[in-house]
């Protein structure tokens, strides 16, 4: 359990949606009343810097409900400075943890902290998670930055981009791209995940057991798009839904097996 001293002023509003219960524990005292457990919030909507380019507003949700007080030191501190990026960790203390606090709905909260210098064009990351940069926004709001950062990979033929491209397509975990074909503006990816047991060097049944798929994509600003998915050969899965797609990249590919 993270516990930090006040450094950040707070306006928790009482009412709102359905709760998240973070990271934290309430142990109820000995006379049976709630316990006030140190959590961190749900998530963070979004960031601003005050004119001076120091102080940070944050944008967040906290418990509330039941007509009580649900929150309590709500706080933002900095945890790290650094060349690159500057790190800041949100807590506060409820008694969300223990449903009969009534504390079962969510509502929008504030907490500002002061950082020790300019953000500038560093990424500002809350909870170890959220990322938030001046690039490309409209003052004083910070941009939101997406799943691939705040400074994306361009779309391309290229490792990270087809990395970019399997998030995209929702594959598994401990996918392994089997073939890529790209000219630039289209993607073909053929991929495999294992689904047998961890038994590397082994020749016991199931050891190589795994499921593949082959999914097609179209390229945007902001990566690479599925547009179809199937494992036939040639064109017909991804020409019913994109009959664009060029026919050099889909016409030689071979059906998949297994």
């Amino acid at each position: 359990m993270l516990l930090l001293g006040a450094c950040g002023t707070e306006t928790a509003p009482r009412t709102g949606a359905q709760a998240s219960q973070g990271p934290g524990t309430a142990a109820a005292s000995a006379t049976g009343s709630l316990g006030w457990g140190t959590m961190q919030p749900s998530g963070v909507t979004g960031a601003r810097l005050t004119d001076d380019g120091r102080t940070l507003i944050l944008d967040t949700r906290v418990p509330s409900g039941g007509g009580r007080a649900c929150v309590r030191d709500l706080e933002a501190k900095v945890t790290e400075s650094a060349p690159r990026t500057v790190r800041v960790q949100i807590t506060f203390s409820s008694p969300s943890m223990d449903r009969a606090s009534g504390c079962t709905e969510e509502s929008p909260a504030t907490t500002r902290v002061r950082l020790p210098e300019p953000l500038g064009r560093r990424t500002l990351v809350v909870d170890n998670g959220v990322q938030f940069t001046a690039d490309g926004a409209g003052p004083p709001a910070l941009r939101l930055c997406g799943e691939q950062g705040c400074q994306p990979p361009a779309t391309g033929c290229t490792a990270a981009s087809y990395e970019q491209a399997l998030r995209a397509a929702d594959a598994p975990r401990h996918t392994y791209r089997n073939a890529e074909h790209c000219d630039g503006r289209w993607l073909v990816l053929d991929f495999t995940w294992r689904t047998g047991p961890a038994c590397a060097g082994s020749s016991e049944p199931g050891c190589d057991s795994h499921l593949g798929d082959r999914w097609f994509f179209r390229a945007q600003e902001s990566g690479w798009q599925p547009v179809a998915h199937g494992r036939a050969g040639g064109c017909a899965d991804v020409h019913r839904v994109e009959p664009a797609f060029p026919a050099a990249l889909c016409a030689p590919l071979a059906p998949l097996s297994g």
